[in-house]
């Protein structure tokens, strides 16, 4: 399906964003991994300019790419790396994981090295109910410096940081978010992390909860962050009884 205009100037912005932050750091030798809204060509030249490899999800916005990998995966016999079974939040959940190097000379995309294709199986304990999830994905490690265990690792370790993101998106709707054009989408995010902060911080209860307990009153918002002078107050004795 083609990317719509709004779905490509989102990538614009995340592209944009992305290099200059990663120019401040030292990345070489790095593995980065992204989600698909940030698999593009332009990202991989950069990261293999400064001698990095990356990790990239394939999805819908690379609709050819990610149809190439469905053919070749297509047939999959056994995997070459299967974690092992594990029981996660009344789930029962197990990860396999395929690659190859065939399309390394086909694919029309900066430094690939291998493809990869991951299953993600879930059973609900209480239900029995059922459930795969399928991840394509493609990496400029080659499997000398990546094997498939390696790329799952990195696969995982790239989502339980997206989980901050299910943060913002799931209280803030920040997907949803119209905002696109100069500093908004940066200082708006930048508002909402702040606020996820705050809240963590300082609240027992959790973020959503949290929001709609502060939203039925404002006042309150301004007891939270310790702008009144009746929650100032509270605050006095424990700060003299430290000097």
């Amino acid at each position: 399906m083609p990317v719509g205009g709004n779905d490509e100037l989102k990538q614009t912005n995340e592209i944009g964003m992305a290099i200059p932050l990663l120019e401040a750091v030292d990345i070489s030798d790095k593995t980065l991994t992204a989600d698909a809204l940030l698999t593009q060509r332009k990202l991989a030249d950069y990261l293999l300019s400064r001698n990095a490899h990356y990790v990239f999800t394939v999805k819908g916005n690379q609709p050819s790419m990610k149809e190439d990998l469905r053919l070749l995966f297509e047939g999959r016999a056994e995997p070459d790396f299967c974690e092992p079974t594990e029981l996660d939040h009344g789930r029962i959940v197990q990860r396999r994981i395929w690659t190859s190097t065939a399309l390394n000379g086909y694919l029309p995309f900066p430094g690939v090295g291998q493809v990869f294709v991951i299953e993600r199986h879930v059973t609900e304990k209480t239900t029995k109910k059922t459930s795969i999830d399928v991840v394509y994905g493609i990496t400029s490690h080659r499997p000398e410096t990546a094997n498939a265990a390696q790329l799952l690792a990195y696969n995982r370790g790239h989502w339980s940081v997206e989980s901050s993101h299910y943060v913002l998106d799931w209280n803030w709707d920040e997907d949803r978010c119209r905002i696109c054009s100069g500093h908004g989408p940066e200082n708006t995010t930048a508002l909402r992390r702040f606020a996820n902060g705050i809240i963590q911080s300082r609240s027992r209860d959790s973020v959503s909860a949290t929001i709609q307990r502060l939203g039925r009153n404002v006042r309150m918002v301004f007891d939270y962050l310790r702008m009144t002078t009746n929650s100032r107050s509270r605050l006095l004795p424990a700060r003299t009884a430290t000097c």
